[in-house]
């Protein structure tokens, strides 16, 4: 594999900090290997909905311990797909609320997956927030970001209620986007990160080609033209709120 060389021009691109989401205790597991061993590379631990049904009554426990790896910044990727369906709609759902219930045990952020599910994340986010607010948990003011952003604007605006951040992705790089595109014109710029979503979403002019971090300053040169600012200033801006949510 490349990932040395991967991770090299990552460097060069500029990129000091890449959060590495695991989707199952094994992946998560890989994840915290890799962040030991570089540096700029952060993990996040869980249980992807696709995997939902991998869940038993030891995994939050695993969970938990690999938590207690300095590396770790986040739960995720964790969430709810009722677009691919390959676990069960309940199941996904209780599987979201143990490790929504961890994350605010633990204090650390979640890294949210919404495809095709967006009332049943909203109305679980909100009451999972909503609990975190009533018991005056520092997590209510970082509680998250819904990654790779793929809904509209209302959803957006939401979340950022509840003090989410908004991560978009390589599709609002792509010229048929423009409703996404709209969507990321309109958030305030202090409330959104840019993501790659590697090796998977690979931003225009790469799109079709396997996605690596050092794409991400397409992402940047995006949301900059969108916002009618800078790319330095929009990196600036989007550098620091990912440092405020994961404090790295």
């Amino acid at each position: 594999m490349d990932r040395n060389e991967v991770l090299k021009r990552s460097k060069d691109a500029g990129i000091h900090r890449i959060l590495n989401p695991g989707i199952d205790l094994e992946t998560s597991r890989r994840a915290i290997r890799l962040a030991e061993a570089h540096a700029q590379v952060f993990a996040a631990i869980g249980v992807h909905p696709h995997d939902a049904l991998s869940w038993n009554e030891d995994t939050n426990f695993h969970l938990r311990k690999l938590a207690e790896g300095s590396k770790v910044v986040a739960i995720g990727e964790i969430g709810l797909d009722y677009y691919r369906n390959r676990s069960p709609h309940e199941q996904q759902r209780r599987v979201f609320l143990e490790q929504l219930a961890l994350a605010a045990e633990l204090g650390l952020p979640v890294v949210i997956h919404n495809r095709q599910a967006t009332q049943d994340v909203l109305a679980l986010v909100s009451e999972w927030h909503g609990e975190l607010v009533r018991s005056g948990s520092p997590l209510a003011q970082r509680p998250g970001v819904m990654h790779s952003f793929s809904d509209g604007e209302d959803f957006a605006r939401q979340a950022i209620e509840m003090n989410f951040y908004i991560g978009f992705s390589g599709p609002v790089t792509f010229q048929n986007a423009r409703d996404l595109q709209q969507v990321a014109a309109a958030l305030p710029l202090d409330h959104i990160l840019v993501e790659t979503d590697a090796p998977f979403l690979t931003p225009h002019p790469h799109r079709g080609q396997r996605n690596e971090p050092a794409y991400v300053h397409y992402v940047v040169e995006k949301i900059a033209a969108l916002h009618q600012i800078t790319y330095s200033k929009t990196a600036e801006i989007t550098t620091a709120s990912a440092a405020r949510l994961f404090a790295w």
